[in-house]
This record gives structure tokens, sequence and C-alpha cells, in this order.
């Protein structure tokens, strides 16, 4: 098993120092990191791959009251599977909703870029913005 520093950590997942140990404090590592001899932090690579989940599940718009939850109930171990289903449940209808209203403003957009090209004489390919 290969032992990791927080800072190769920060390196590998783009999260700073400081965000590490935010998540650590906040609880949204299914593990305690464990101890060096000296003290220091030492990760695995399960932690790098559940930062990731936790990367991707930030970056989607979960509150961090959600990923607490969602690995709360992953650290707990088999047998509230339908706890967590709901949990990605609830967050993927948000997602859904975000993307179609993002989807909207980039019909906005892109209607008016083409509105500036033809004034301007620049009639680019303007691409399709069905979703």
């Amino acid at each position: 098993m290969s032992e990791l520093s927080i800072g190769q950590v920060a390196e590998r997942t783009g999260l700073s120092v400081h965000t590490l140990r935010f998540y650590e404090r906040e609880g949204l590592l299914t593990q305690p990191v464990r101890r060096g001899t000296a003290g220091h932090r030492v990760y695995s690579e399960g932690d790098v791959d559940w930062l990731g989940v936790c990367i991707r599940l930030r970056a989607s718009g979960m509150p961090l009251t959600d990923i607490r939850r969602y690995t709360e109930l992953v650290r707990a171990g088999q047998g509230n599977e339908v706890d967590r289903l709901e949990v990605l449940r609830e967050h993927r209808e948000r997602v859904l909703a975000q993307m179609d209203e993002l989807s909207e403003c980039l019909k906005l957009i892109t209607h008016k870029v083409a509105i500036y090209e033809g004034q301007l004489g620049l009639r680019e390919h303007v691409p399709d913005c069905k979703p």
C-alpha cells in the first residue's frame, strides 16, 4: 500500500493543503487520516480515490452537508444503500435542473452572438444549442 503525504495528495487532486485539512475536519473522508511516525498526515490511494468522488460531487454543486451525509453513510458500511441512493437521486435532480437552466442560458448567448456577428459581418458557424 503506497503512502502519500498531504503535499502529494494536494498535487494529485488539485486541492490545496488547506482544503485537504478542511475536508478532514469536516468529516468528508471515509477513513481517519493516519499519522506517520513524525505526526504527519499519511494518505492512501483509497483516500485519493474518495477525494476524487468528493471533488466531482462538489463541482456538481452538492452542498458540503450532503457530501458529509453521503460520506457518513459510506463509512457506516453495508445496509444503508437505500439512503445513499436517495442522497444521490436528489442531487441528480438538482444537477439535471442546473443543466436545463444552463442550456437555456447557452441558447440566449448563442442567439446574441449570432446577432452581433451578423451586424459586424462576421458570419461564423453557429453551433446547434440542443442539449
